[in-house]
């Protein structure tokens, strides 16, 4: 316990999430705030105990707090170890030196791969406020990386986390850069390479602004939270696992840094290619498939940026040691049926078991990417993985290795189902000419997906699909009525999320 000083302050919980950044919380009157100096958005460091954290302080104006009291965002709790009704001491913090490099890099100067290192290894430790990360990520945007400052900063982001090691020369995965509704492979893919008897330590992420990420997905059917040991176990005994990436500490400045890219709508090449490089090396990685969905309304929407980030895949990966195969997809719909994590974990399960009412589209999809990871194998020939692969999901060894899987790492789960769904109905006769991935993502989004994992949406058509009037075209899933009215009410602001030609 800290002795209590003119600097010292109690905390109070009050329960604000700011994502991935430390904030404090002060009354402009306190002692602290008037002796120190502090304004709003000042840096500041906090101590308890043995531990501190850097902050960014905002400035309480009511009696939310008392003077003598500070609350933290959940994000700096965490960081700092503390409990409710902890003393901490407040004071100024150092200023941080690699924010001039920062600055030196909008002024047009490159990085050296020392200024990267202690950028990459402030912004881990909390050292840069969301103000400094957007600009960083802005200086970096627009294709202003050469080829060897992104090896640099990839280097820099395996190095500031954990790294994790394994006993085989060839260790697959694969990454898929995302915007595409449903597109869950992952879950499929990696029991089918596992029981090839490939090694595949698939570390997920969860979803930040889409209706479900393959961790969000994977936790309706099993636990997710692995520390290091127990993950080593599941993929020694099982060949391979599907776990959350974010409870191991990978490339952990990625993370921090994907959430304020996506605030700023900022699809920096460069940053993609050093998240999903660094995740990868940090994971123990040495063959990668990248599938890159392209759409009109997917993350990438041309061939000609999807060709851009495979050259930079290939080239930085070769660098770096790792052999990178990229598969780019249609991304102009959905993939599969369910959107959400418990739909799109029926999904899964329906493909595993081999349904034959199980979506053709997911099934496919999960095949050629599984196919492309098997060829890595100096005994399967090009052109034959996805035959191999077809094998063993036709004669249900997949199923049985997920099962598996989900058994060693805490015990398989049952699919939720919602408490509410409502149909969505074709006002005419006519032809799906598209479908909006982006908004059929928000309807997904604000019924609930994915905190409520039971909620989102279930799509019934699929472009070129023949539809009547009053045909159900997707049908809402929430867990309570409030989020069932946001998204109706989002459909009849006149945001059409598919297209039907008469």
């Amino acid at each position: 316990m800290i002795k209590k000083t003119q600097s010292s302050l109690t905390l109070k919980k009050l329960g604000i999430d700011t994502y991935k950044e430390s904030v404090i919380y002060m009354r402009k009157d306190c002692h602290v705030c008037l002796s120190e100096g502090f304004d709003a958005h000042s840096r500041v460091r906090i101590r308890s105990g043995e531990k501190s954290i850097i902050a960014t302080l905002n400035i309480i104006t009511t009696d939310l707090i008392e003077k003598e009291q500070a609350g933290l965002s959940e994000y700096a709790w965490r960081s700092l170890g503390a409990n409710e009704g902890d003393t901490i001491t407040v004071s100024h913090a150092k200023p941080v030196k690699s924010l001039s490099y920062v600055r030196s890099k909008i002024y047009g100067h490159a990085f050296t791969e020392t200024q990267i290192k202690e950028i990459i290894k402030d912004i881990a430790a909390g050292r840069y406020s969301d103000i400094h990360l957007s600009s960083f990520l802005t200086a970096c945007s627009g294709n202003l990386m050469s080829n060897e400052e992104l090896i640099y900063m990839t280097k820099a982001m395996v190095e500031a986390g954990e790294t994790l090691s394994w006993n085989s020369e060839i260790i697959v995965d694969k990454h898929c850069v995302g915007g595409l509704p449903g597109n869950r492979t992952t879950p499929i893919i990696v029991p089918i390479v596992a029981e090839y008897g490939l090694t595949i330590p698939k570390t997920s992420s969860r979803a930040i602004t889409s209706p479900a990420g393959t961790a969000d997905t994977m936790q309706v059917l099993a636990p997710v939270k692995l520390d290091i040991p127990t993950i080593k176990n599941v993929v020694e005994k099982e060949g391979g696992c599907i776990v959350w990436g974010g409870s191991v500490f990978l490339s952990p400045a990625d993370d921090i840094m994907i959430g304020v890219e996506r605030a700023l709508s900022l699809d920096s090449e460069a940053q993609l290619v050093a998240s999903i490089l660094s995740k990868k090396i940090a994971a123990g990685s040495t063959h990668v498939v990248i599938d890159i969905p392209v759409g009109p309304t997917a993350k990438v929407r041309t061939e000609e940026m999807a060709n851009k980030i495979q050259f930079s895949l290939e080239t930085i990966g070769k660098s770096l040691g790792l052999t990178i195969k990229v598969i780019i997809g249609d991304g102009t719909q959905p993939i599969g049926r369910g959107i959400g994590p418990a739909l799109e974990a029926r999904d899964v399960i329906s493909v595993l078991k081999g349904d034959p009412q199980s979506p053709k589209d997911l099934r496919e999809r999960s095949l050629i990417l599984a196919g492309g990871i098997l060829e890595f194998s100096p005994d399967v020939k090009t052109g034959d993985g996805i035959k191999i692969a077809t094998e063993i999901l036709d004669s249900g060894k997949a199923w049985e290795k997920f099962k598996a899987i989900c058994e060693a790492q805490g015990g398989m789960r049952e699919i939720p189902t919602a408490a509410y769904t409502h149909p969505y109905l074709s006002t005419k006769k006519g032809r799906v000419t598209s479908i909006d991935n982006r908004r059929i993502s928000l309807i997904a989004k604000l019924a609930g997906a994915p905190h409520d994992k039971a909620a989102g949406v279930d799509l019934h058509v699929a472009i070129g699909s023949q539809v009547n009037e009053n045909d159900e075209l997707f049908t809402i899933h929430t867990q309570s009525s409030g989020e069932l009215q946001y998204a109706l009410d989002y459909l009849e602001e006149g945001n059409h999320v598919i297209e039907i030609e008469e």
